[in-house]
Order: C-alpha cells, then structure tokens, then sequence
C-alpha cells in the first residue's frame, strides 16, 4: 500500500514537474494560469497550465507524505482516485470552449484522468491491508 502511494505521487511530482518544461511541453509561451485558452500540451497532447500542473505537484507531494504510513497511504489513494473519477466526470459534462474549463482540461486529459482515477481507487481497494499498519 506505501509503495503504491508512493509511486503514484512520484508519478504525479514527474508529470507535474515536466508540464514547466518548455519542449517537453509544446506552446510552452502560450500558458495560462488556468484557462481553456491555454494551447500548452504536455507530451505535445495533455492540455496544461500553471494551475493544472501546480495540482499535480501537489497530489504529488500527498502521495510521497501518504506513503509514510499505510495508514494514510490506503484514503489518499481511494479519495484521490475519486478525485481524478469526478475530474473526468467534469472535464466530459463541461463546454470545453468555455470558462467552466478553467483547470484545463481536453479530451485526452479526461481518458487519463478516468484511467488514473480507476487505477488509484482500485489499488486503494483491492491492495491488501497489511497486518501492521505502519508497514
């Protein structure tokens, strides 16, 4: 359960981190704050901002602390993972072209965001509970 947590929030700081990397993102100068008008794509596909990705470092950094305790480790992975489910929930209900899209979000960021809500949540469920809980 630690070690799951603790992947995920690497993986989160990662992408958080290379979503400020101009190359690595593409329209790198085009990048808002939070607005569906920013063109930035991490990976040249996942619509980004500063906001966007300030959110993952910070899932990112729950992830690591989390991982300290599987007690902790188990709900940042199942309301976190809820979390990402209900942000592609939103990112599928909203008008793209509007100013509800103000994280932002396209289709490619609702996919995985589905994808790492159910794998988070899945691992959080189905991981098995260690018999000592600070294991």
């Amino acid at each position: 359960m630690r070690r799951a947590a603790l992947l995920v929030g690497v993986a989160f700081l990662l992408i958080g981190a290379l979503g400020f990397v101009p190359g690595v993102t593409t329209d790198y100068d085009t990048m808002a704050f939070a607005a569906h008008r920013s063109d930035a794509r991490l990976l040249g596909l996942f619509q980004v901002s500063i906001l966007h990705n300030i959110v993952h470092l910070l899932f990112g950094v729950a992830g690591v602390v989390s991982a300290r305790r599987a007690a902790d480790a188990r709900p940042y992975l199942v309301v976190g993972g809820l979390i990402y489910l209900a942000l592609s929930v939103y990112g599928v209900i909203i008008d793209l072209d509007s100013a509800a899209n103000f994280v932002p979000v396209n289709t490619a960021d609702n996919w995985l965001h589905f994808a790492l809500g159910t794998g988070m949540t899945g691992l959080g469920l189905l991981l098995p509970r260690p018999a000592d809980a600070d294991t």
